[in-house]
This record gives C-alpha cells, structure tokens and sequence, in this order.
C-alpha cells in the first residue's frame, strides 16, 4: 500500500450486501479498507434469505458495544476518512460518530431519501433540520442515495458543496446477459422483494388486470406476512398468470430477473430500491414508483419508467407503454446493461475516490450516468 492510498473506513449496522461490493472495489483500487459493522446480519435480512456477503480483500471487524467502538476509533489513523451509516437512529453507528468528532477525523455520512409524508415526515424535516446544524462541523460531506435526497438536504439546510449524489454500487453480475429467445412468449414482469404494505404488490397486480391477459405473466420472487393473502388476490384478479419462486439464492434470483422483460418495483417508498439496480445491470427495463429513490436510475436508463407512487392509473400507462414497446432486441439489452455499470462497484469506487480527493482541493467530480437525468 503506498503512502497516497486512501484509509477509508466503513461503519454500519450489518454487513450489507449493498455496501460490500463498494468496500471490496476500493481495495482493488489501492484503497486500505476496513468495514465495521455491529453485528453481521440482523433477524429480519436474515428471514428475508440474505447471506454474508463478499468483502473482497476489506478488512472486516465487529463492534457490538461501545466500548468495542471506542478502541476501534482510538486506535485508527489520523490520516483515515470514516463514512457513516445515516445520521438518525444507527445504533452503534452513533456512538462511532461521537468519537470520531472527538479525535477530530474526517467523516462523511450516506444516507438514503427519507419517508416524510405526513405529520410524522414533518416531524422528520424538523428533526433532520436540527441533527445537520447541531453537527455541522463534524461532518465533510454527505453521499446522498435517492434521486430526491441531494435537493431534501440542501433543503434541510446542508450546503450544496458538500452533498454528492450517490447509489448502492453492486458486484458485476454473476450472469451473463441472456435475453428470451421465444417472441411468442408473454411479456414478463417481474417482481422482487417482500410481501409487506409498503412494496404495494397488490397495486401491481391491480394494475395488469387492465392489461390483455392472454398477453402478459407476472414472476414474482419473496416472502412476507403477507404471502397468503397475496396468493389469494392474484389468483382471483390473475388467474394461471402469477408465477409464485419464494425466496432464491441471489444467482437464481439475477437469472430469472434477466429472463423477464420488465422488473416493476411499485413501492409506497423505497429509500433506493437495490433491485432496480440488479435489473438495470443485466438489460432489464424497469418501472418503479416516483418515491424510490431509484426512480432517477430507471428515468436516465432510457429504457425504463416512472409512475407517481399510490396512482394506479399511471402505473397502468406505464405497463402499456411497455408493453406497447415490447421486449427490448437482444443488442439493446447488452447497451442497456453497458449502462448499467455506471451502478456497479468498480465504477462506484472511482466515484467515491474522486468526492474524497474533492474534499482535499481537487474539482468537484461530475454525476455518474445514473444521475444525469
């Protein structure tokens, strides 16, 4: 390691597959890195069938107590940059935060966008408001996930020169790009995550029951308390057009996002939504909700569409319009997928490398791809 290489130190809750591609590409770039987390995985990833991911050559440490956080921040280099799970409500990841400023070091945060609908995101915009005054001098900059989240925090009172447009950067596809081969076959969407209120299946299926059936099927990948009445409201509203995985290994959950032709992510909110990222990345289009932070990503993809979140009529012009379009030619998947990997981990690290030397007197670095639109 030479004396120019960045010290970057990682600090969250979990070992999170949407952070460890990042930490892993830094080290094959020369960066020493080191990522602390409280625990390796917590109850509900763990349910969801998340495993441990990869770190690459990133050197990983365990902090469950404070006093485990505190030896850790002591003995680290002064030369160090230390970015920060969020600014609210981290855990363990607080308590780093407080000793950090104490020694003085550099320290950035990441944050995703924030649900602030209502009387409780009022509440939100108040409390975010105070938390960023009150540690105005400890903190460099902000990487903020969320095509919403830069302009929320200049508005929350942090000055724009310190806030850079950021993603969860994800390893390479394991994959490669294999579009359908049968024109005759339905146009697939498909859909990842949990079956919970906030992800709004029911709205999706609500949606393409306004389609032609003969002319669609829906892949759906999950699990969640809500699987049984989901089952049950699909088969009544989409009778034999609803195919059920459960959970997958990630391998067989990218394969079969690479097969459909469209990935619908119709959350209430998402602070980004990683697997419009997966999609992207192997030439899937995607349509999300305007309220997932990834909606900026499927609108600058080109291919890809935006509908305002809860509407479902603009979630059904959205469904139509692709399948109006139909399923893309196999070249135009392969360009979407060359695309893609402005979101994938070694574009991200030369990203993150380029904001933290910006910190220290170079230009400022210029959006990825992802967020010029």
């Amino acid at each position: 390691m030479n004396d120019k290489s960045l010290v970057i130190w990682f600090w969250q809750q979990i070992v999170s597959p949407h952070m460890a591609g990042l930490a892993a590409a830094l080290v094959r770039q020369g960066c020493e890195v080191t990522y602390v987390a409280e625990k390796l995985m917590s109850e509900s990833r763990e349910r969801q069938g998340w495993t441990l991911p990869d770190l690459g050559g990133a050197r990983l440490m365990l902090a469950p107590s404070s006093d485990a956080v505190r030896e850790l921040v002591n003995a680290v280099s002064p030369n160090s940059i230390h970015i920060c799970q969020g600014i609210r409500g981290n855990g363990l990841v607080g308590c780093a935060q407080r000793i950090l400023a104490q020694r003085g070091l550099r320290q950035w945060v990441v944050m995703e966008t924030v649900d602030d609908v209502g009387w409780l995101g009022v509440l939100k915009r108040l409390e975010y408001r105070r938390l960023f005054s009150m540690k105005d001098g400890r903190i460099e900059g902000v990487l903020a996930t969320g095509h919403q989240t830069p302009r929320w925090l200049v508005n929350r009172g942090v000055s724009p020169k310190r806030v850079f447009p950021f993603t969860y950067y994800l390893p390479d596809p394991l994959i490669p790009i294999t579009p359908k081969k049968d024109k005759s076959a339905r146009f697939r969407f498909i859909f990842v995550g949990q079956f919970i209120p906030r992800k709004r299946l029911d709205l999706l299926v609500s949606a393409l029951t306004q389609l032609n059936p003969d002319d669609i099927e829906l892949a759906v990948i999950g699990s969640g308390p809500l699987e049984s009445e989901l089952r049950h409201f699909a088969e009544e509203k989409l009778p034999k057009r609803v195919i059920w995985h459960g959970r997958l290994p990630i391998h067989d959950v990218q394969q079969l996002i690479a097969d459909a032709d469209c990935l619908v992510l119709p959350s209430r909110y998402d602070g980004w939504g990683a697997v419009v990222s997966e999609a992207l990345i192997v030439g899937t289009p995607v349509i999300c909700s305007d309220r997932c932070g990834s909606a900026g990503a499927a609108q600058a993809s080109g291919h890809g569409g935006v509908f305002r979140s809860g509407d479902i009529s603009g979630l059904v012009v959205e469904l139509k319009r692709m399948l109006s379009v139909g399923r893309l030619a196999a070249d135009d998947r392969k360009g979407l997928a060359e695309w893609g990997k402005s979101l994938c981990a070694d574009a991200g690290a030369s990203y993150l490398r380029s904001v933290l030397e910006h910190s220290i007197g170079q230009l400022r670095p210029a959006p990825p791809l992802w967020g010029l639109k």
